[in-house]
């Protein structure tokens, strides 16, 4: 089959870096810092994710920033040189400013440019759930959509991705403000363990909480059995951990017993993401139903008016 695009992929999606390095598909790093100055998130190529998380454990307190703009006219400029339609599959505006700095550079690329096909998509996801959309993405590249067609069935597809985390380390979260000091050292006193979601803006939304690891385990299975769509022949599911390998494989254990047919990719949660929620979350991604349809109707009346 002759692909007819190229990719721009960023790190946040963690996936495993062989899944991504492939002809034809360049990766935005995103930086991270901790005690040891700047890093670039390269997939763990450098450094391990239990290297990661154990500096965690031990009191280290990475941060995050936005792609800086060199970076990302280095990836335009890469999709200029290859001379061929390119998709640029960003991770999501809710979290991030970097789609918004993508986006204006963009413009002005096009000024220069004005015959550039190089397009710009917001997943609207994040970590995991952005590596099920990218995966797929990266497959029906490979089937021959060309960059129009492939921005037509990311920006619909994304709607399709459901998934649940379990957050463990709850100091994490209230380091970047997502949850106050006083619900975190209450959740910490009865092991209480988050269950987040992303919802259609792309935002991290509480979706539930479980007492301990174990119902939390099975909250995600629950969660998975009673939302994932049933059509085609088989089922992609992605499953991550932050440095939590035994409980990562008794929930793909869990999986397999439910549906032993389900196709299962393990992945780690990488340090952008992780900076933010500490070692120990757990997620399971897969397809799900459109979130566009568990919006009121006032909602979605609103929606269709700002054309998203």
């Amino acid at each position: 089959m002759d692909i007819k695009c190229n990719l721009i992929l960023d790190s946040c999606c963690d996936l495993p870096h062989d899944i991504v390095d492939r002809k034809g598909v360049y990766l935005v790093q995103f930086p991270y810092f901790d005690d040891d100055g700047e890093h670039l998130d390269d997939l763990y190529q450098m450094q391990t994710a239990h290297d990661f998380y154990e500096g965690m454990r031990k009191g280290s307190e990475p941060h995050t920033a936005q792609v800086p703009m060199p970076a990302l006219q280095e990836a335009y400029q890469w999709a200029i040189d290859q001379g061929k339609p390119t998709v640029y599959l960003s991770f999501s505006s809710g979290l991030s400013g970097t789609f918004d700095t993508a986006q204006m550079l963009l413009d002005q690329m096009k000024v220069e440019h004005p015959d550039l096909e190089l397009y710009l998509v917001d997943t609207k996801l994040a970590s995991v759930a952005e590596a099920l959309l990218v995966y797929e993405a990266l497959d029906q590249r490979e089937k021959g959509l060309t960059a129009k067609e492939l921005v037509t069935w990311a920006e619909e597809a994304r709607y399709f991705v459901d998934a649940q985390f379990m957050v463990d380390d709850l100091e994490a979260l209230r380091r970047g403000g997502r949850i106050p000091s006083t619900v975190a050292f209450a959740g910490s006193k009865l092991d209480v363990k988050p269950l987040l979601g992303i919802d259609m803006n792309g935002k991290l939304a509480l979706t539930g909480v479980a007492r301990g690891r174990k119902k939390g385990i099975k909250s995600l299975i629950d969660y998975w059995t009673k939302r994932r769509t049933n059509e085609g022949p088989v089922q992609n599911v992605v499953v991550g951990g932050a440095d939590c390998p035994k409980d990562q494989e008794r929930l793909v254990s869990l999986l397999a017993k439910e549906d032993e047919t389900a196709i299962v990719l393990e992945s780690s949660i990488g340090p952008v993401i992780g900076s933010h929620v500490g070692p120990g979350m757990l997620a399971v991604v897969f397809w799900g139903p459109d979130k566009r349809n568990d919006l009121s109707v006032a909602d979605r009346i609103a929606s269709k008016v700002r054309g998203k």
